[in-house]
């Protein structure tokens, strides 16, 4: 079937964010002509040029800060951007001093966030040159993502210019994650709500990223959501897939992706827990962190080894050389609110990759809710040091166990998450919604 025209709005194609991989393979082998997208500088960093070449990046002309904020920004080229390979071109804007920027995004920056104005002093409209480049591009439909309420505000004035069918694709609660001051907390929820569903009521087509998701907001707000989680290329991954359980005395466990809210704590419990299991069963066990940066903490551990990034026609490779692949979330209630209906962009990828997959999360998550449906991975629950250390000693002495939970994950990820099944399925949607309009 002939595919639509669609303009991609507030993310970009990528192989390192969670929005930007999900989307990069949901639009896998779409004509490159037919894909245009619309974002902030903040996030053109590292594009995929083989399925999008065409990125309107937004800059003052679009998106700037009210008086008497606009002192401190920025001047930011608005209009498209020029790659070399897959990397943008340089912003353009006006140097500033190294003191200046420290003091902005040092002290300014966290007080205006702290009383809830870091979101209210930028103003969104739609320049005469972004209005004639959509003009130009003349899309069928709009694929949509959003962050926060600025966001939102973008799709919603692009929507009503061009007058398009809008799919809004939803990939974690960021709506009750209000950071700040508590005392401004019922505002600032009311503010997300609102705009929110605003967005709902506009939108043709809404997709979640998780069952749990889709469940949670038809409750919430009364809306259907299809999930649409990250699919993947059955054969890309079946290079290097792991079929042998046999563990020596030197295993590696491996964490691959962010740092930060909702993992860390998480993280330095897994390196205390593997420093038991060591001097328990006398083992050299290693906790592999392939993350940007080293994370300050792991200098506290002799097991944890700090690996930066790979590039991702190496991840098949490096996720079927490990032992383990562990997938934490914190437990605290802030972690749990942001996380709980989240499914990881790279949970399918770890699935496929034939090695144990170990899940040390809050129960009750999507996460956990979908692994022990299917029994895919090993589920803990507690966040006790010693109930996690008898689980990875008892799954290190358990071959057949350890060979059941990655043969069900691949049978999982083969059947629910095929990149050829999936990509059908979202094609087939996008395409009805344009004949429809």
């Amino acid at each position: 079937m002939p595919l639509p025209k669609v303009l991609i709005i507030n993310e970009a194609f990528n192989n390192h964010t969670g929005g930007g991989i999900t989307m990069s393979n949901l639009f896998s082998g779409w004509e490159t002509d037919k894909i245009a997208a619309v974002c902030s500088p903040f996030i053109l960093g590292g594009v995929d040029t083989s399925i999008c070449k065409t990125y309107y990046q937004l800059g003052n002309k679009e998106r700037r800060y009210k008086f008497p904020f606009n002192i401190i920004g920025r001047e930011r080229y608005s209009g498209l951007v020029k790659f070399e390979d897959t990397k943008p071109a340089p912003e353009v804007e006006v140097a500033k001093t190294n003191l200046r920027h420290k003091i902005v995004m040092g002290y300014l920056m966290p007080f205006l966030e702290y009383i809830g104005l870091i979101k209210k002093i930028t103003k969104t409209q739609l320049s005469p040159e972004l209005c004639q480049w959509l003009d130009e591009f003349k899309p069928d439909l709009i694929y949509s993502q959003a962050h926060d309420v600025p966001d939102i505000t973008l799709i919603l004035l692009i929507q009503a210019y061009l007058k398009k069918p809008l799919v809004f694709h939803m990939m974690d609660d960021w709506l009750s994650m209000i950071t700040g001051s508590p005392l401004l907390r019922s505002n600032e929820l009311k503010r997300n709500e609102k705009a929110f569903r605003m967005l709902l009521d506009r939108s043709d087509f809404l997709m979640s990223i998780s069952d749990e998701m889709s469940a949670a907001y038809k409750i919430r707000y009364g809306k259907d959501f299809t999930p649409f989680h990250n699919p993947i290329d059955i054969s890309f991954w079946k290079r290097f897939q792991r079929d042998n359980y046999e563990i020596g005395n030197s295993p590696t466990m491996l964490y691959a992706g962010r740092l930060g809210i909702g993992i860390d704590e998480s993280l330095q419990l897994i390196a205390s827990s593997i420093q038991i299991v060591n001097e328990r069963l006398d083992l050299n066990m290693q906790f592999v962190l392939q993350t940007k940066e080293k994370p300050a903490w792991s200098t506290n551990y002799t097991c944890v080894e700090h690996r930066g990034f790979v590039g991702y026609d190496d991840l098949p490779k490096m996720f079927s050389g490990a032992d383990f692949l562990v997938l934490p979330y914190d437990f605290s209630p802030q972690s749990i609110q942001f996380i709980g209906y989240s499914m990881p962009t790279k949970a399918t990828e770890y699935m496929i990759s034939g090695t144990p997959v170990i899940i040390f999360a809050p129960d009750k998550t999507a996460l956990v809710n979908y692994a022990k449906k299917y029994q895919w991975a090993k589920v803990i629950t507690e966040n006790d040091v010693t109930v996690l250390s008898d689980a990875i000693t008892a799954l290190i002495q358990n071959k057949e166990e350890r060979s059941q939970l990655a043969q069900n994950a691949i049978k999982v990820a083969e059947d629910k998450h095929s990149l050829t099944k999936v990509t059908h399925e979202f094609r087939s949607i996008l395409s009805s919604l344009v004949k429809k309009g």
